[in-house]
């Protein structure tokens, strides 16, 4: 009696917490859809082009169609001419070649007024938008693009313009107008060719394709236009050319990336090409892949169970629920305690609540069994349970069919081998070495299991790759021929100085950050933003902020994308070149840079207005400029989330879990900088796509956190459970894998350095001879490339080779003859 009312005493005062804890802490929107966000390569063209340009540059679109008017060439001409359209495209390309400056930059702004379109003479963005298509094919059919590189050269190595800007106090846009033209011609001809209307002829799609190759190749002697763009940004970090206008640059170099290597789908394509030529299945498809989104994976915490109610006091009403409505849930990122969740309490015909077994509470002795169970689904999406016809196994069929089935499960052969050396120690006590296919004295569930396990292994290219490589190593004789492939020849050309570009990126996103100050970064990244004379009033300190912010969220999305699609492509190329990038990556502080930025209110960060849609490029031009107002600055634009800030934080995401991936030392970077509740606290975004890399990285760590977090965070577990793809053999919920000792984490960095550098002075001795990037930092070895050279197996020629003696050799020669040669026997058999 007396534990019946200590229980129930017990039982109201966790109601009472709750309620308290209702009342202290509001609900969270739990029933908001997804935002409304499509995750691709880039943007709509319109948003690609605006971004280009800072609402501080509305006056060049004047001076550009100034210098067009002017130009005696330009009178007459007509849209609808294409010999004229021609000659007065190849007169400006001439004109780019004039050493004299004044000259040379009117032609620029000339050609840089059609390639935008010709805005002026345009009365709709379509319209714009199509010719502006048409004189950048034209551009490039006159061999437009190498002169444009040219002319970008010629103004980034302009030391007097470099000496002016540094003599100043502070730098301005006036400080780099022509780089800027000369930017924007470029970032015109890569946008025109990205996009594909439906009605392409197909001429032009011979012209955007040879475009494509010709990006990868080189322009200017050895060198090809990423690689001359990587080394003007590391130009702009060091110090030497802090007028460079960093945005513009960052967004030309992404673009480049992009068409030269190809996007998302080009790379899925890629990878199925590249297994199917190593004798792999295709990949198994992931549900939850970026470009493939079940509509109804709503991101929501799954359904909670009885025992977790109870466990984290959240029973409601003293009654537990089997069977709940579709209950939507965000998640509480200001502590570890899971959030409350509201439940539905399921009664039968008669008012009973049901029990936690799903039956209702029936009097002794009644004589009648209860009826059986049926779910139906309601009209607002949830299951509606009652006590009538139907079965358990109808409710189940009806879940499933309401909800799409989750990620294949995946396993490695190195997991399998590990299964059944442990289970060999256990039941038989022996070890067969290498011997992993003999299952002799083992109990049938465990060949079973090994059938299972079998069945869902997953090959990957990595694995192949390394494999590849391991058998070279041991024979070094043997020369390998690495593809000839864009990807292959991009990292050739930034293998010399790749620590340096990482760093560099690092260091502008870092000054990108929206919690950064101006003051305290090393790269100021505002040089073309800012202009010579100070707001002189509130709306122009405004519209100032505003550009500022969107400058720097302009930058985050092009560094989160250019690095982003660097990792993918090399590691499709070969895994090596991926970890060479990563490490790094980890060595310039990529993970806490990636922690930092997500440790602000991601979801504020997401739904950010930093935009004046009125002064986005071209629709200032074609559209009369309304007044501009404060309450309409503080307003913004009506759209309920940021493209560019939600796709960079997808980005970080995805770099973030790229670095960790099966690598468990950087795992305990994780843990020691506290990124649980750093992530926890994003997933508050209601997005499934950003959830769920976050929930993959909350994944790898479980094992790492200790049982009271995972037990304080049963939801966020379950979310696991439902949403990421199952490894089989992984116990990352339990924290008993055996790879996860601590003391291995040292040596697995090293040997993986050692892999890749090896790999380096293999294949690429010539390009990485002088560089720093090929040194063992740890130990200070360096390769030595002639242990690669082919072996020479001829006697005679052996024999033949003069090979230089030393001094004390010659000297005590007779005594090595008593001690080597007389003194011990030789099989001269053997020898021969």
């Amino acid at each position: 009696m007396d534990d019946d009312v200590h229980r129930r005493s017990s039982t109201f005062s966790k109601l009472n917490q709750i309620f308290r804890r209702q009342k202290r802490e509001p609900d969270l929107a739990l029933d908001e859809p997804d935002l409304e966000f499509t995750y691709a390569d880039t943007d709509t063209d319109e948003a690609e082009i605006s971004e280009l340009y800072s609402y501080s540059e509305e006056d060049d679109f004047q001076k550009n169609h100034l210098c067009f008017v002017e130009d005696r060439d330009s009178q007459g001409f007509s849209t609808s001419d294409d010999l004229w359209k021609d000659g007065y495209v190849q007169l400006l390309l001439d004109r780019l070649e004039l050493t004299d400056d004044r000259r040379r930059m009117q032609a620029a702004r000339s050609l840089l007024y059609i390639m935008q379109g010709m805005f002026f003479h345009c009365s709709t963005f379509e319209e714009q938008q199509r010719t502006s298509r048409c004189f950048c094919f034209i551009v490039y059919k006159n061999g437009g693009f190498p002169q444009l590189v040219e002319l970008l050269l010629c103004e980034a190595n302009n030391m007097e313009v470099a000496r002016r800007a540094m003599a100043k106090s502070s730098i301005s846009i006036v400080d780099n107008v022509n780089i800027r033209l000369c930017l924007s011609l470029l970032y015109h001809l890569l946008e025109s060719m990205r996009q594909e209307p439906p009605d392409m002829s197909a001429k032009d799609r011979k012209l955007r394709d040879a475009f494509f190759g010709d990006l990868g190749h080189p322009v200017i002697g050895v060198d090809s236009l990423a690689a001359i763009l990587f080394d003007l940004v590391l130009k702009f970090c060091s110090g030497s050319m802090p007028h460079y206008p960093i945005k513009k640059l960052l967004l030309v170099l992404w673009k480049t990336i992009l068409l030269s290597l190809g996007g998302f789908s080009q790379l899925r394509v890629m990878k199925e090409d590249a297994r199917r030529e190593a004798g792999l299945p295709p990949s198994r498809p992931y549900i939850h892949t970026p470009q493939k989104v079940p509509v109804r994976c709503n991101s929501r915490s799954p359904p909670k169970d009885d025992l977790e109610l109870l466990d984290n006091g959240e029973l409601d009403g003293g009654s537990s629920s089997c069977l709940r409505s579709d209950t939507s849930s965000d998640y509480d990122s200001d502590s570890d305690s899971t959030s409350d969740a509201s439940s539905d309490t399921l009664t039968d015909v008669n008012g009973l609540p049901l029990n936690g077994d799903g039956m209702a509470k029936m009097k002794v002795g009644g004589g009648s069994s209860p009826p059986p169970i049926r779910g139906e689904l309601s009209n607002s999406g949830g299951m509606r349970v009652g006590l009538e016809s139907g079965t358990f196994e109808e409710l189940r069929q009806a879940k499933c069919r309401e909800e799409p089935p989750g990620p294949p499960p995946k396993v490695r052969q190195k997991d399998i081998d590990s299964y059944i050396e442990l289970t060999r120690s256990k039941f038989v006590g022996l070890e067969l070495g290498d011997d992993y296919s003999t299952l002799a004295g083992l109990p049938a569930p465990i060949h079973e299991g090994v059938s299972v396990l079998q069945s869902h292994v997953y090959t990957s290219l990595t694995d192949v790759q390394i494999k590849l490589e391991e058998l070279c190593n041991k024979r070094p004789s043997a020369k390998v021929e690495r593809p000839s492939t864009p990807a292959e020849h991009l990292y050739q050309a930034l293998l010399p100085s790749l620590p340096q570009y990482m760093i560099a990126l690092l260091k502008i996103l870092l000054a990108a950050a929206p919690t950064a100050k101006a003051k305290s970064e090393s790269v100021n990244i505002l040089v073309d933003v800012l202009g010579e004379e100070t707001p002189s009033s509130v709306l122009q300190s405004m519209q100032l902020g505003i550009d500022v912010n969107r400058h720097k969220e302009i930058i985050m999305k092009g560094v989160t994308a250019l690095l982003l699609l660097l990792l993918k492509h090399f590691k499709l190329n070969h895994v090596y070149q991926f970890e060479f990038m990563s490490q790094h990556l980890v060595f310039a502080n990529c993970i806490p840079l990636v922690l930092k930025l997500f440790n602000q209110n991601v979801p504020i960060f997401v739904a950010a207005k930093n935009s004046i849609p009125a002064l986005d490029f071209p629709r200032c031009m074609l559209c009369p400029t309304p007044e501009l107002t404060e309450e309409g600055l503080e307003a913004g634009d009506d759209r309920e989330v940021c493209w560019r800030n939600l796709f960079s934080c997808i980005n970080l995401l995805r770099i973030l879990q790229k670095l960790v991936k099966w690598k468990h030392s950087r795992t305990m970077m994780l843990v020691v900088f506290k990124s649980a509740p750093i992530l926890k606290r994003s997933l508050k975004v209601h997005h499934h796509l950003i959830q769920l890399y976050i929930l993959k990285l909350l994944k790898v760590q479980a094992k790492y956190l200790g049982r009271n977090w995972r037990k304080s965070n049963m939801r966020t577990m379950s979310a696991i459970y439902q949403r990421v793809r199952h490894r089989l053999c992984d116990d990352w919920a339990f924290g008993n894998d055996l790879d996860a000792r601590p003391w291995d984490f040292q040596a697995e960095e090293c040997a993986l350095r050692a892999c890749v550098e090896q790999f380096n002075s293999r294949h690429y001795s010539g390009v990485a001879q002088d560089s720093q990037s090929v040194v063992d930092l740890m130990t200070g070895d360096v390769f030595d490339d002639e242990l690669y050279q082919p072996s020479n197996f001829n006697v005679v020629s052996v024999l033949s080779e003069e090979i230089p003696l030393s001094d004390d050799f010659k000297n005590n020669y007779e005594e090595w003859l008593e001690q080597e040669v007389f003194g011990s026997p030789i099989d001269w058999d053997a020898v021969l």
